[in-house]
């Protein structure tokens, strides 16, 4: 029989403080020990070379406990890169390296600009790797790509690339100076669609037959790539990929070979369903039989996985093997985005906390890791600082600090330091 833990997120009191914004629920034993923060005004520090950040789409730390943050330089807008032109015409903005190295005194220490992606990690060697549309490994020092993960030969109609700021790797026009794009995705209305519409129905039949030809068994990279963890100790790195509104694939460090994967409730790769149906939800509906999209993922020290699903509001832990053990719910009503993104752990040997972060309501989450009730929440939308405009990545170090990367108007990296 599955148990399920439900969190529910109403009735916290909030507590105001130096732009940080603290909640604790209904558990008072557990207010005493919950997490607090406090925002950091200090870091980073301004960037160099007249950069302005785009939107965050990966947060890393090292293991010398700096940031590695990758963004999208090709959100930015006209207005913003004036600096680029000759001569310019203002004094802000120039584009940024897609990779930025940024230490804990908030200096920036390295950059590199790989094609923008989503998702990425880092391992102890400092090599670098992002979500595109397969995993790529890069050489901080120079750049160069050094290995990738193998994937299909083609996208899922309906689902290709080369729209200015979308996450995938495909080839763009040359950048023009001082020249942007209409801004963030997801900040404006997409434009309306231009030209002849596919016909719906030979649009399922070509969906139907894609699957057909790539199985949700396919042991490669089928849909973009939603977040890299990587395992060093184990060899291997886990991969969430949108195909099927997400899977969790296990690959090995070394050689990249495929390994397993699991879906939904730790449903055989095989076995997930391609009926868009069961990927449905539906705000404060009962879950779906499978993931509903934009997986994220991160793995505990004593070797379980958290793969949250953001559409679903939900976080499903598994074992390594992909061995189901239990489910979170965390603010059920949230609709449009979700409410589980990020996942990150507190500090601890023992994992005491999750902490996640969440793009619809702009709040981190603070749960207890054993069974998901929420002992606490930090922030809220706004542009100050403390504050998040399109809260998207979420990042621990060593001493617990929490690093955030903003997508939409945010476009920024934070620092929350233990209170």
């Amino acid at each position: 029989m599955t148990r399920t833990w439900t969190v529910r997120a109403g009735g916290l009191i909030v507590a105001a403080a130096m732009g940080v914004f603290l909640a604790y629920g209904g558990w008072p034993a557990q207010a005493q020990t919950a997490p607090r923060y406090k925002f950091d005004p200090d870091w980073p520090k301004p960037l160099p070379n007249k950069w302005k950040m785009g939107g965050v789409t990966g947060l890393a730390v090292d293991k010398d406990d700096n940031v590695w943050v990758l963004n999208r330089p090709d959100d930015l807008r006209d207005l913003e890169l004036h600096a680029e032109l000759t001569p310019p015409t203002a004094d802000c903005c120039v584009r940024p390296p897609s990779m930025i190295h940024i230490d804990k005194n908030g200096n920036v220490i390295g950059s590199f600009d790989a094609p923008q992606g989503h998702g990425m990690d880092v391992d102890s060697k400092g090599f670098v790797y992002i979500g595109q549309d397969t995993v790529r490994k890069y050489d901080p020092k120079t750049g160069k790509l050094v290995a990738e993960i193998a994937r299909v030969p083609e996208r899922e109609p309906g689902q290709g690339g080369g729209t200015t700021g979308a996450d995938v790797y495909v080839a763009r026009p040359p950048r023009v100076p001082g020249r942007g794009s209409a801004g963030p995705n997801g900040t404006f209305p997409a434009p309306p669609a231009r030209g002849p519409q596919p016909d719906p129905a030979a649009r399922a039949a070509a969906i139907a037959a894609y699957r057909a030809t790539y199985p949700p068994s396919t042991p490669m990279i089928v849909g973009g790539i939603e977040e890299i963890r990587i395992d060093e100790a184990a060899g291997e790195v886990y991969v969430a990929d949108n195909y099927l509104a997400g899977r969790v694939l296990v690959f090995d460090l070394n050689t990249l070979a495929f390994k397993r994967g699991w879906g939904a409730y730790g449903h055989a790769l095989a076995d997930i369903s391609t009926n868009n149906a069961d990927h449905r939800y539906t705000p404060n509906g009962p879950m779906p039989k499978e993931f509903a999209g934009h997986l994220t993922i991160n793995f505990s020290n004593d070797g379980l996985v958290y793969a949250a699903d953001r559409n679903a509001n939900r976080i499903h832990v598994t074992t390594k093997q992909g061995k189901f053990v239990k489910e979170f719910i965390l603010a059920p009503s949230t609709g449009e985005g979700g409410s589980t993104g990020g996942v990150g752990f507190s500090p601890d040997k023992a994992q005491k906390y999750l902490f996640i972060s969440d793009l619809t309501n702009n709040h981190v989450w603070f749960l207890n890791r054993e069974d998901g009730k929420v002992v606490g929440q930090m922030g809220s939308m706004g542009e100050n600082g403390g504050q998040w405009y399109g809260l998207h990545m979420i990042a621990v170090d060593s001493k617990g600090n929490i690093y955030t990367g903003e997508v939409f108007n945010g476009e920024r990296v934070q620092r929350f330091t233990p209170n």
